[in-house]
């Protein structure tokens, strides 16, 4: 997998989200697990343009 930026306001990377989801035990719902994320790595705090993007990797990592 290749690292890249997800959240450009907070220079949030793919691997970042991964990092900060695998400081959990499991992935209740992909909203809660954002919020989590977000609380960690601060993206989608800025301008909110990559919520989508946030979302879509969360999603990812997930299915793993």
């Amino acid at each position: 997998m290749v690292n890249y930026t997800i959240c450009n306001c907070k220079q949030v990377t793919f691997f970042d989200v991964e990092d900060a989801l695998n400081k959990f035990d499991r992935f209740e719902d992909l909203e809660k697990n954002f919020e989590e994320v977000q609380q960690i790595t601060h993206c989608s705090t800025g301008c909110g343009g990559c919520h989508g993007k946030i979302l879509d990797a969360i999603s990812e990592i997930m299915s793993k």
